[in-house]
């Protein structure tokens, strides 16, 4: 029988992935969505993409939602959102993956990154941080997830590695990462207009985007001490996908190219969805995949190791990779109902 699944926040980029993915999840039935500006409407309506999937469910109102009966819960909800109503939804279901922000961080850590205090931080502590690849034993034995962002799931696997091996010094490190539109989300801005994206590619959040938080816990984690990362995110004319490239000084001497790629394929030659490809990755492959692509470079010249990573942002970076944590929550095997083939062409 089929885990009774609920997703909260289901007409947004994100939900809509999920609403996506899981029609194909042999183990999960959607029973329950969620969207207040647009209760009572049908999902196939607003979206024709899912007419076929789900031509009769409709969305509902959070506040008129029964969780009664779910199995799990996806809170895909912009930030601040969810911490509002996780009180009420984890007194009602054994088991939520969150894809905002709100249960990321420990408490000081939101706090200095978010400028604001957490309205449920009691809670906080109760969510292992959903990056399969480095914490799968925590989620395992969680009964909540809190999937990391796109920029830090990209910046933190492709240079994860060279810090658990210690190839690379812990302080020094650039990340400098271009992702797609829809990693803004679906509500209007003016930043995101085609007229304003076409044509151009523009950094921002300069020196203080808060996903610095999350790569730095993680990647201190998988070192052992403190990282420190420089990281800058760039909006590029394109709807899908995030290529990080990342800068690290090496410590250790006789380094290859080909040292270095033997290296990373050691490193994840378990991990389903992480490929190392000889050649530069590109965006294009990973286009609907929950899958991460990276390669990596060693340049005798100016004694610097260059790691490349891409993703879809929406698929591991979002909605994939929360379903990839959902199985592990639910005891499945990891890989069931995720796509591994990107869309080509």
């Amino acid at each position: 029988m089929a885990y009774r699944i609920g997703v909260i926040g289901g007409s947004g980029y994100t939900g809509v992935e999920l609403l996506r993915i899981l029609h194909s999840h042999p183990e999960a039935e959607v029973v329950l969505t969620t969207a207040d500006s647009n209760a009572g409407a049908m999902v196939g309506e607003l979206y024709p993409s899912l007419q076929a999937a789900y031509p009769h469910l409709a969305y509902s109102s959070v506040e008129a939602a029964s969780l009664d009966g779910l199995d799990l819960v996806f809170v895909a909800l912009p930030h601040g959102a969810s911490q509002a109503i996780m009180p009420g939804v984890l007194s009602s279901v054994p088991h939520v993956v969150d894809l905002g922000a709100d249960f990321r961080l420990p408490p000081a850590l939101y706090k200095e990154w978010y400028g604001e205090e957490h309205t449920a931080p009691d809670l906080q502590e109760s969510f292992a941080f959903g990056l399969p690849e480095v914490f799968r034993s925590k989620i395992g034995s969680s009964a909540h997830v809190a999937s990391p962002g796109c920029y830090p799931t990209v910046s933190s696997l492709t240079l994860a590695p060279l810090l658990a091996n210690g190839v690379v010094a812990h302080e020094g490190i650039l990340v400098d990462a271009m992702s797609g539109v829809s990693g803004a989300g679906r509500s209007a801005k003016v930043t995101s207009l085609f007229s304003e994206v076409d044509g151009t590619i523009a950094a921002y959040g300069l020196l203080n985007h808060r996903h610095t938080a999350e790569i730095e816990l993680v990647l201190s984690h998988v070192a052992g001490v403190p990282v420190s990362v420089l990281f800058t995110p760039h909006l590029v004319p394109m709807v899908r996908g995030i290529h990080a490239t990342a800068h690290a000084r090496p410590i250790q001497s006789g380094l290859s190219t080909e040292a270095l790629l033997a290296m990373y394929r050691e490193y994840y030659a378990d991990e389903p969805f992480v490929v190392v490809t000889d050649s530069p990755p590109t965006t294009k492959a990973c286009m609907g995949a929950n899958t991460l692509h990276m390669s990596v470079r060693y340049d005798a010249r100016t004694d610097s190791i260059l790691a490349l990573g891409v993703i879809d942002n929406l698929v591991k970076g979002a909605s994939g990779q929360a379903i990839q944590n959902a199985n592990i929550l639910l005891g499945i095997p990891e890989a069931t109902g995720l796509p591994i083939t990107g869309l080509m062409p």
